[in-house]
């Protein structure tokens, strides 16, 4: 029997990306289209789980750029 794949979409490009971890092999990925919108959504996770956030950052179709949070000066 084959294993169930655990990425069940494609990345879109030019958007944002953040995962949140739910538990053992079990994270939620979160997209939001403007980096404004990104980096609320990303900073109210941290308030409540600071531990299980990781950004990720924008997608441009072979890679993440954008991938420091520190660095976005928001």
């Amino acid at each position: 029997m084959a294993r169930p794949r655990t990425k069940k979409f494609e990345y879109g490009k030019g958007i944002y990306y953040f995962n949140i971890k739910k538990g053992y092999n079990n994270n939620i990925t979160i997209k939001r289209t403007e980096l404004k919108k990104a980096v609320d959504a990303y900073k109210n996770y941290l308030k409540t789980q600071p531990d299980n956030c990781e950004w990720l950052g924008k997608w441009d179709g072979k890679k993440f750029i954008e991938d420091n949070y520190d660095k976005l000066g928001i």
